[in-house]
């Protein structure tokens, strides 16, 4: 398979020579990023889950609404998104 040429307006032939560095679109950090994001944003998903009574007829607010799931589940979230834009605008060096 041969490299792709560029032609000039001479008409004559150069050959385009690129580093591997700049035909990968994410790097490992990139990755590594998008690893920790998904795991803030998996950890909060978690702790806003649950809130199951063991008696139907019971409501207990402090398991629905307590800090855990108004408060810090959210800005986990949050967060974890964040850090996912983070990965994906972050360039190379």
């Amino acid at each position: 398979m041969s490299t792709p040429k560029k032609v000039t307006p001479s008409g004559s032939h150069k050959e385009i020579h690129r580093s591997h560095d700049e035909s990968v679109l994410f790097t490992k950090d990139n990755y590594k990023w998008m690893l920790i994001g998904a795991v803030v944003l998996t950890l909060g998903f978690f702790l806003m889950a649950g809130g199951k009574s063991s008696d139907p007829n019971v409501f207990d607010d402090a398991a629905i609404y307590g800090f855990q799931r108004i408060t810090l589940a959210p800005l986990l979230i949050v967060g974890g998104f964040i850090i996912e834009i983070y990965a994906i605008i972050r360039k190379q060096k």
